[in-house]
Formats: C-alpha cells, structure tokens, sequence
C-alpha cells in the first residue's frame, strides 16, 4: 500500500513542503496539488528534482483548482504532461477512501495512509 501526499503550499513554502514530504516518502507514493499549488507545478517539479524522492506512482490535482487558472497560464504550464490526472471532489474523497490495491486508476488507487502537507 501506498501513501498520498495532499500539498497545499504557496510559492513561498513550496521547497519546505517537498523537504517535509521526503521525509517519509517510499517508491509508489502519490501526491495531489491542492488550490494554487498546481500553479507552481514547474517549480515544484525543479524541488523534486534536487530532493531524495524517487518513484512517484501519480500526481493528481483538482478539476475545480484547474479551472481557477486562466487559459493562458494552463497552456503554459502544459498541465496534462505533467499531471496524472485531474480529479472531481468526488473522486478525490473515492481516492482517499479506496482500499482496492491497484494504482491503475484514480478510484482504485489504494492508500493506506493520507498525510497532509499545508504550510
């Protein structure tokens, strides 16, 4: 089983976040970008790059969080490569709720844990 790591950070906070997740992180874990976190998603991936973490299975963010974001600013980011999937409400709660094993798909992801990072 695996953990999901939910991030809401702001820029300011985004390096102090990945250092907290490493923490802790093992191979198949995965992260889900909360509010104006996806924002920041180059950056964080530049953290990721220079922390010990290694083997993310997935890294989710929310539909409505997203859509906050102009057109412009998602194009830019080029989201859907980076980006497993985005997720509804619903199938966030789904995700956090599952006990299935399979890490296939969203609604089957399988955490045994769910750590929340928001600093």
């Amino acid at each position: 089983m695996a953990t999901l790591y939910q991030i809401h950070s702001t820029m300011d906070t985004l390096r102090r976040s990945v250092d907290e997740m490493s923490r802790t992180w093992r191979t198949g874990d995965s992260i889900l970008l909360l509010g104006s976190t996806v924002a920041f998603i180059s950056w964080f991936d530049a953290y990721l790059s220079d922390s010990e973490i290694q083997g993310i299975a997935n890294i989710y963010a929310l539909a409505d969080d997203v859509a906050q974001l102009s057109i412009n600013t998602s194009a830019k980011l080029n989201l859907e490569t980076k980006l497993s999937g985005l997720l509804t409400d619903e199938e966030w709660v789904n995700l956090t709720q599952s006990t299935s094993v399979s890490n296939t798909d969203a609604n089957n992801a399988g955490f045994d844990k769910v750590v929340n990072i928001a600093l």
